[in-house]
This record gives structure tokens, C-alpha cells and sequence, in this order.
């Protein structure tokens, strides 16, 4: 009995007890000898337990990982939940934030782990981190869940980044395998047995030889020969500059025109008396102040009030309010003011502005509910509208609805006839397409070169971030559909552009390199 007392007395080990301390919540207690490498110093359950740190760490990557690429598409969630919740609240800020956290927890634990390792020492987590453990596996395992079925579209956005981000994975993928090759090499090296000298360093070096190869397989179109890069896409206003000003107002179009937008882009809906107007949403509730001035009306349809209702509506002060970006433009108090005086814009005054400026125009039109006056009449009173009202000149007209096209057609010869999806190059032709309006998901620089040898050019909507619109810039978009016009303006050209020779060399010294480090640390 006093042997083994004597056995468990501990000596003043600052680093061990620093290490101890957080990983375990022994802060006066560590083991006073050290287990030598390649010997197993865990109890089983703590060795049956490391497995799932490893997993929580993984899934919490793959999630922060994938939620930080979805960083173009926030608004999108903000709105789905807004339409479930009946509020607006920026969800997908939260979501980020709490990510970033419990990935930045699990990669703390996950350190502590292999340091501890390193030093011969016994792993013991304590009971809270192990509910941690459990807490961040089963967040990071359903959000990725529940994003699949509600958003599955994302895991394109996740591939697509790929394509910009690979190269710099790949460099920090290898920068992490130097970094195990420590511990590696000492547990190995110093093992009893052969077979265990291969189960730790077997599938450590057919990782590495995967890393090694994988840039054969790669793929980026910001890879690209000298001289061989497009024009840079034109930029056209989603809803006007939703980001500077309330969205489908007077003053977001003009902020649009401000900061030199090509083109301009709404959604249109008919009057119960026939006065097309913009509004994105089905009902008022969102972007006006319905709930203020008729509260028992504001699930009713926007299509269903008169033109004389609408347009005492306010259309700016839930902006304001509401911030709908977690990043938007700063403004100043008479931009302020201007902002909580707007009110619903109709579509012959848009088109009108749009004419004077000389920009192109493009829009979503809504089919009228059964109940409303105009519900078979929706185009031709918009196409009466177009030509016979607002005077704009039709080949700035990019007409986006496929109901009725050849009728459209024949009334409007020079609008722009453009589709909303992919379809053979002679179908296209055959119909008169001129240009494709594409989700980015969609993006392919193979289809989009293919539509422009039949002179179709490609608009992708709607492209915020500056990694992703510098990809649609390299697979040779014509234009882009955006909420950040301020932002992609002064992008000169794309992100992470190199050329196939500057890729080479970035990547075969990152294998000599790591090479020679990993060669070194084996042979120490």
C-alpha cells in the first residue's frame, strides 16, 4: 500500500499541470511518470471516448465550413425563417457565431488531446467537456441534417468554392499533416511491435500521399493562362441596392444608378384595379407598414389591395428597423430620412427611371390569385404598361416570363427574350433566347462557353460575395444579379486568379517542403 502511495506522488510540472487542468479539471494532480510512446496510456473508456472528440471536431468543420460559404445566401434563410416565424430576426448571423464557438471548443479539447499524448501523459476528459463533446457532435450532426433537407442547394454553393478554394485547402491540409508528423513519428518509432508501428503510421502516410496527388484532379477556372480572362460581368441591382436603401423603392434603384449598375432587377405584381407594382413578397407585412394601418389585413395578398391603398403606404421605415443584412452600407442622416419616406414604387415609374439612364431591366412577374380582376389579363396589362405607358425603349427589356412568349413576341419583336433555365441550344434559338437567367448554383463555365458560341449570354443571380462573383467572372458570365453593388464595383479582377505555371510551383513547394520537414521530424 505505501509503494504504491509513493508511486502517485507528483512533482511541480507547470506545462503537464497547465494542460491537465484544462483538459481534465485537475489542476493540483498529473502523473508523475510518463508513459513511454507507442504505449497505450488511456483507460479504455478514454480511448473509446477519443475517437468521438476526433468525429465532433470533424462534423463541426465540415458544418462552419459549409455555413461560412453559405455567407451569400443569409438573406435567403432570414427571409424562410421570417415567413415560419412571423419575425425578422438575423438567424443566420447567430447560427455562424455559435458555430465558430463550438468549433473553436472542440479544436481546444482536440489540441490538449495530442499535447498530452505527446507527453506521455494520461488522457482523463472531465464529465462537462464530455457533455461538450456530445452537445457539439449532435449540433454540428443535425444542422447539417436539417440544412440538407430544407437547403440542400448549398452543398452546390459547397462545391463551387471548392473550385476557388482547393488550391489553399490543399496547402493547409499539408501544413497539418507536418504538424502530426510529430507525434506520429514518436509513438511509431518507439513501439514494441511492428504491427503497431503500422497501424500508427500505415494510414498517416496514405493520407499524405493522397495530398500529395490530389492537386492532379483539380479543377478551377481562376486557373487560367494570361490574356484568356473575360470582361468583367455586368452588374445588375437585385431589387435595386437592397443593402443601401429598402428594396424595390425609388431610392434603392437610384443607388443602384449611383454606383454605375448595369442593369436593374424587380418583381412585379398587378393592383386589384390593374396597376402593376413592385413587391417581392405575396403579402405587405414584410416591407410596408400594414400591420400599422390595417393590422386585420396583413396575411392578405398584396395583389388583392387597390392602387389607392397602396400607395399610402410607407415602403422604407421597416428597413430601418428590421436591418436585413448583417453587412450594410453605413448611411447618412438625410439617406436616413430618404429611407423613411418611401413608399410602394409602381412599374411605370421604374420604367421610366430606367429608361433615362439607359439601363436594362428585368423582372419576375406574379400571376394574380384566382379571385383577382386581371387573373387572365396579367400579361397584357403589363405589356400595355411597357409600350404604351412608360415609354421606355423595348430593347432594354430583358422579358423573363414564358407564358404567352410567342404572343409577346409578335406584340414586343425587340425585347430581350430571356429564359430562366438550362435548355438545348436549339430550343433556345428556336424561341429567340438571347440571354439565360440562371441561379448561381447552376454555374457551369463548360455551358455557359457552349451558350455563348450560339451568342446566348449567361445573368446569374444573385451573387454577393466577392469569391463567388470572381468564379462567375472566370467561367465567363455576362452578368450577374446582385444585393452588393457597392461591393463588387470595385473588384479590378477576379480572386485567387493565378496562372497554371504560379499553381505548379505553389504546389510542388508545398510537397518538397513538407516533405523535407516531415523526413527531418522521422529521422530526429
Amino acid at each position: 500500500v505505501v509503494r504504491r502511495r509513493l508511486l502517485q506522488r507528483y512533482e511541480h510540472q507547470p506545462f503537464i499541470s497547465c494542460l491537465a487542468g484544462f483538459y481534465s479539471c485537475r489542476w493540483k494532480r498529473y502523473q508523475r511518470r510518463r508513459t513511454e510512446p507507442g504505449k497505450c496510456c488511456c483507460k479504455t473508456r478514454e480511448c473509446v471516448f477519443f475517437p468521438l472528440l476526433v468525429g465532433a471536431f470533424c462534423f463541426s468543420l465540415v458544418f462552419l465550413y459549409m455555413w461560412g460559404e453559405a455567407k451569400n445566401d443569409y438573406n435567403n434563410f432570414d427571409w424562410y425563417n421570417y415567413g415560419n416565424l412571423g419575425f425578422w430576426f438575423l438567424w443566420s448571423l447567430v447560427l455562424l457565431i455559435v458555430a465558430a464557438i463550438l468549433f473553436t471548443y472542440i479544436t481546444l479539447l482536440l489540441v490538449l488531446a495530442m499535447c498530452l499524448l505527446s507527453e506521455g501523459q494520461q488522457l482523463y476528459l472531465h464529465w462537462s467537456h464530455k457533455i461538450g463533446t456530445f452537445l457539439v457532435l449532435g449540433f454540428s450532426v443535425t444542422a447539417l441534417f436539417i440544412l440538407s433537407i430544407l437547403w440542400g442547394d448549398q452543398w452546390k454553393t459547397v462545391r463551387l468554392s471548392f473550385q476557388i478554394t482547393a488550391p489553399y485547402l490543399h496547402i493547409g491540409a499539408i501544413t497539418v499533416m507536418v504538424l502530426l508528423s510529430w507525434p506520429v513519428a514518436l509513438h511509431a518509432i518507439r513501439a514494441d511491435k511492428k504491427v503497431v508501428q503500422v497501424i500508427i503510421v500505415g494510414p498517416y502516410l496514405a493520407i499524405l500521399l493522397f495530398l500529395f496527388l490530389i492537386p492532379l484532379g483539380m479543377y478551377s477556372p481562376c486557373i487560367r493562362e494570361m490574356g484568356t480572362l473575360g470582361p468583367k460581368p455586368a452588374l445588375i441591382g437585385h431589387r435595386g441596392a437592397p443593402m443601401l436603401a429598402p428594396e424595390n423603392t425609388e431610392m434603392s434603384f437610384q443607388k443602384t444608378i449611383e454606383h454605375g449598375g448595369d442593369g436593374l432587377e424587380t418583381d412585379v405584381t398587378i393592383s386589384y384595379d390593374g396597376v402593376p407594382f413592385l413587391m417581392h413578397d405575396s403579402t405587405l407585412r414584410r416591407t410596408t407598414n400594414i400591420k400599422e394601418v390595417y393590422p386585420n389585413e396583413t396575411a392578405k395578398n398584396a395583389a388583392l389591395f387597390s392602387w389607392h391603398t397602396l400607395k399610402e403606404l410607407n415602403a422604407g421605415k421597416w428597413f430601418l428597423k428590421s436591418k436585413p443584412f448583417a453587412c450594410m452600407g453605413s448611411l447618412s442622416r438625410a439617406e436616413r430620412n430618404q429611407a423613411m419616406n418611401q413608399s410602394i414604387y409602381k412599374l411605370s415609374n421604374f420604367l421610366r427611371l430606367a429608361d433615362s439612364q439607359n439601363k436594362l431591366v428585368i423582372f419576375d412577374l406574379y400571376r394574380p390569385p384566382e379571385e383577382h380582376p386581371y387573373r387572365n389579363s396579367w400579361i397584357n396589362r403589363t405589356l400595355e404598361v411597357i409600350l404604351n405607358e412608360s415609354g421606355i425603349r423595348p430593347h432594354l427589356v430583358l422579358w423573363l416570363e414564358d407564358d404567352m412568349r410567342s404572343f409577346v413576341q409578335s406584340v414586343a419583336p425587340e425585347f430581350q427574350q430571356t429564359m430562366g433555365s438550362k435548355a438545348p441550344v436549339e430550343d433556345l434559338l428556336m424561341d429567340n433566347i438571347v440571354k439565360l437567367n440562371l441561379a448561381y448554383a447552376e454555374m457551369s463555365s463548360e455551358d455557359i462557353r457552349k451558350y455563348a458560341e450560339a451568342n446566348i449570354t449567361t445573368n446569374l443571380y444573385v451573387i454577393d460575395e466577392p469569391w463567388l462573383f470572381s468564379l462567375a467572372w472566370c467561367c465567363g458570365a455576362h452578368s450577374v444579379t446582385t444585393n452588393a453593388i457597392h461591393k463588387l464595383k470595385n473588384l479590378s479582377q477576379p480572386l485567387f486568379l493565378m496562372t497554371p505555371q504560379q499553381y505548379n510551383i505553389m504546389w510542388i513547394l508545398t510537397d518538397l517542403t513538407s516533405v523535407l520537414l516531415i523526413s527531418l521530424i522521422f529521422a530526429l
